[in-house]
C-alpha cells in the first residue's frame, strides 16, 4: 500500500487550488472520449508513489506506540491487489509538489499528535 502522511495530502490539495481545471477544447460530442470531456476537471493522486509492506507499516506504528500489536494474519483475500501505490507524475509536472514524508516519519508525528490531542 500506499501510504501517505496528511500534511502531505493537503499540501497538494493547496497546490492544486490556484490552478483551475480548464475544459478540453479538443473534446468532440459527436466522439465522446471517456478519457475528455468539455467540462472543466482535472484528477490528481496524491501519495508517497512508493508501496510499503503492510507488516513494515504495522512494526514502524509498533515502535512509534511502545506496544505490539495483535496479528491476525491472513492470506490475501478475493479483490485484494497485491501491490498498489500513487502515481504523482501529473502532480508533480503541474505544481512542482511530489509528496515526500517518510512513512516512519508520518507515523512518529501522527503518535506524537494523538498522545497530545486526546491526552494519553
Amino acid at each position: 500500500r500506499d501510504f501517505t502522511y496528511i500534511d502531505d495530502v493537503v499540501e497538494g490539495i493547496v497546490r492544486v487550488l490556484d490552478r483551475p481545471a480548464q475544459p478540453d477544447a479538443a473534446f468532440d460530442p459527436a466522439r465522446p472520449d471517456p478519457a475528455a470531456s468539455s467540462a472543466p476537471y482535472r484528477l490528481y493522486n496524491i501519495g508517497n508513489g512508493q508501496p510499503v509492506d503492510l507488516i513494515t507499516y504495522i512494526r514502524t506504528l509498533e515502535a512509534a506506540l511502545g506496544r505490539s500489536a495483535r496479528l491476525d494474519l491472513q492470506p490475501m483475500q478475493p479483490g485484494d491487489v497485491p501491490d498498489t501505490w500513487a502515481d504523482c507524475t501529473p502532480l508533480q509536472r503541474d505544481t512542482g509538489y511530489k509528496p515526500s514524508t517518510p512513512v516512519s516519519e508520518g507515523i512518529t508525528r501522527f503518535v506524537a499528535w494523538y498522545r497530545a490531542y486526546y491526552g494519553v
